[in-house]
């Protein structure tokens, strides 16, 4: 069976290759990119299957830049997945928990670990453009009295050992990805039930009153659950917007079908972004 190669943004270890894991099986390769851009790239130019990118947090909101990305290049989702977000303290073989001085991460992480920082306040705060990333650099650099906050994969991918674990501040700490294929390979994906999926889709409508309502209304009176609606400036066209919309069920049950055909009526723009099973497991 082939090995199936998945884009993510990040270096090994990196909580998007946790991701892609959960979603596609340890056997995938994961193929880490800098920039997300890039990561669509990969899979726009068929250097790998698949990709998998971070969409919201329970904590951070949504992520923006994907949100564009998926509006600019022509994928589908294909499946999501929700990682609980718990960092851990690493540092090279023989570094001890009191010989540190300075914990390197993404500012994000580092800012999801205050607690922990409030209790030592001898460590500083090190800015590094990546987690994952920010442990193979102690790893391979060495800095003295160096450590880095990241997944505890990251750990087991560059020999280092684990000072502690569970720094975040809130264990309600998840972020949700999405699986994306090319269409003709998304086409050839068996469908889950209708009651277990979930579709995404994006719309824009004219800037007039009661523009919005209506065509939200369309949904309302098919009795379809919204389960998100996420806005996005209309690039061109100033103080407009596009809309991101998640539903509960699937874009060929009839109540869906109508609706969807009852929205391109009044929509400026509509684009149907996948069909795809829910996760379950996503803690909301």
């Amino acid at each position: 069976m082939k090995r199936e190669r998945a884009a993510f943004q990040g270096e090994r270890g990196a909580f998007s290759e946790v991701a892609t894991r959960q979603l596609l099986g340890p056997r995938a390769e994961a193929v880490p990119c800098h920039r997300f851009d890039q990561v669509f790239a990969e899979l726009r130019d068929r250097h790998v299957d698949a990709a998998v990118i971070p969409i919201e947090n329970t904590l951070h909101g949504s992520v923006h830049e994907n949100y564009d990305h998926l509006l600019n290049f022509d994928f589908q989702i294909c499946g999501e997945t929700s990682v609980r977000i718990s960092h851990s303290l690493i540092a090279p073989p023989g570094v001890t928990f009191g010989k540190l001085k300075r914990v390197y991460s993404h500012p994000v992480a580092l800012n999801q670990c205050l607690q922990f920082f409030a209790s030592h306040p001898q460590l500083e705060k090190v800015p590094f453009y990546d987690t994952a990333g920010s442990v193979k650099m102690i790893m391979e650099e060495r800095p003295e009295g160096a450590a880095a906050i990241a997944a505890s994969v990251a750990a087991e991918i560059y020999g280092a050992r684990i000072l502690k674990r569970s720094l975040e501040d809130d264990r309600r700490n998840y972020t949700r990805f999405f699986l994306l294929r090319r269409p003709e390979d998304a086409a050839r994906m068996k469908r889950a039930p209708a009651g277990q999926c979930k579709t995404s889709l994006v719309f824009s409508t004219r800037n007039v009153p009661g523009g919005l309502f209506r065509a939200l209304g369309a949904f309302a009176l098919r009795d379809v659950n919204l389960l998100k609606i996420e806005s996005r400036p209309l690039r061109g066209r100033p103080w407009e917007y596009l809309f991101y919309v998640d539903l509960a069920g699937s874009d060929q049950q009839e109540n869906v079908k109508k609706a969807l055909g009852h929205l391109a009526e009044l929509a400026d723009f509509l684009r149907v972004l996948g069909c795809y099973r829910r996760d379950t497991a996503a803690r909301r």
